[in-house]
């Protein structure tokens, strides 16, 4: 009689033409683009300058742009009605590039949490099984105790041999492969008992896992939909100022 000590590790705790030429630029031409270039330069400086001035003075926070949680305590994206009265609700008036640098860092967190849930979908779906077939396999054996029946079954020699063994269910005791190179003893009643909770929990933290993906993607569109229209907003912004100085000048 050959005592066999296998089991599922699923119960863990725990993703050719000829080339064309290229011009060569006249003096004049150079000059005029390197000067273009310096001034885009000193001008992006600027900005760049400005803006770090101006995030460490507003009052824009993550609770500003964010409105509630779901139970997992997962933020849920503010959907602006306007945006023209959301920049004057700080104190000084936030700039279009300062709003969408910020939805823009609640988008990438959003990302981050969207690649750990697809990750944690992805272990249960292969732990749900093999916690599934684990608890049959130690119900098969409790029923072939309580008939006072040995079973037959076949393990693995080598790669490519197997030999029958008869398995002599009448000590009544399992070990479950806990995984981290533990191994422990149960007996029938306990290890199912162990095995259905273990089951029970993976398939609801499967089921929290599948609503948070899917209530973050709708906040990762949401976010891009908001930062695409401040980045209109402010466009038809700078275009009214522009026409507003056109007309000044005409008169």
């Amino acid at each position: 009689t050959i005592q066999i000590y296998t089991m599922s590790a699923a119960i863990n705790e725990t993703v050719g033409d000829a080339p064309i030429p290229t011009p060569t630029p006249s003096p004049t031409t150079t000059a005029a683009a390197a000067d273009t270039a310096v001034e885009t330069e000193a001008s992006s400086s600027h900005d760049l300058v400005a803006l770090k001035k101006e995030a460490a003075s507003t009052s824009l926070s993550l609770e500003s742009i964010t409105d509630g949680s779901n139970d997992r305590d997962i933020p849920n994206v503010k959907f602006l009605d306007d945006i023209g009265d959301f920049a004057a609700s700080f104190d000084p008036p936030a700039s279009a590039e300062l709003m969408i640098g910020a939805f823009s860092d609640l988008f990438g967190k959003f990302k981050t949490f969207e690649t750990g849930l697809v990750n944690k979908r992805k272990l249960f779906t292969q732990k749900i099984p093999e916690i599934e077939k684990s608890l049959a396999l130690v119900t098969y054996l409790k029923q072939k105790h309580d008939a006072e029946e040995n079973i037959m079954t076949r393990y693995n020699l080598a790669d490519t041999l197997f030999a029958k063994a008869e398995v002599n269910c009448a000590s009544g005791i399992v070990h479950l492969w806990l995984g981290a190179n533990v191994m422990l003893e149960y007996t029938y009643v306990e290890a199912i008992e162990l095995l259905t909770t273990k089951e029970r929990k993976a398939k609801g933290d499967y089921q929290e896992a599948t609503q948070d993906l899917a209530f973050v993607r709708n906040q990762i569109i949401t976010a891009e939909v908001i930062i695409s229209r401040i980045y209109n907003w402010d466009v038809r912004q700078k275009r009214s100022k522009t026409n507003s100085l056109v007309k000044k000048g005409g008169e």
